[in-house]
């Protein structure tokens, strides 16, 4: 696949993630509607910390939470880019992977610079015994889990062996 198809893929993700965050950030704080009985809702919520709200200030106070993110997602892109350059031009799952992380790390920083907080809005109730009800998230952080799912099973199932590769070559 040509680099262009994966700047149209993450170029997709992010927009198609901006998007509904708009449309749920145009209700009012805490407003909720059904959409398969109990198990899916969408519920306006906003999220100042990380995954499951987790502080940024606790680790270091002294940084506003915007710069935090920004470093990190910063970090993050350039540790994907890298890795993602490295790979096999035909490990297409991998590659693509790497896409949607890092366009769910850009869409989740966006909000920030935007309000300064994340809006979520997809609400499930997974059939567990860690929550009474999944934590509110957004489609960045699907595109983030789908991706690293994906990176597992193209490393551990799919991904063809070095001397395939070498072959290829």
């Amino acid at each position: 696949m040509k680099t262009h198809i994966y700047v149209a893929i993450a170029a997709a993700a992010f927009i198609l993630d901006q998007i509904t965050k708009f449309w749920a950030d145009s209700h009012t704080l805490g407003w909720s509607v059904s959409v398969i009985g109990d198990l899916l809702r969408f519920t306006l919520a906003y999220n100042e910390g990380a995954a499951f709200s987790i502080s940024p200030q606790k680790l270091a106070p002294w940084l506003s939470p915007t710069v935090f993110f920004g470093i990190l997602t910063a970090i993050a892109c350039a540790g994907a880019v890298y890795f993602f350059r490295s790979l096999h031009k035909q490990d297409y799952l991998s590659r693509i992977s790497i896409v949607l992380i890092i366009a769910g790390a850009l869409g989740n920083f966006c909000d920030r610079l935007r309000i300064g907080k994340v809006v979520d809005f997809i609400d499930v109730d997974f059939p567990d015994s860690l929550f009474e009800r999944w934590p509110t998230f957004n489609l960045a952080d699907s595109w983030v889990t789908i991706g690293i799912v994906l990176l597992f099973i193209g490393a551990y199932l799919v991904r063809p062996k070095k001397s395939e590769l070498a072959n290829d070559s």
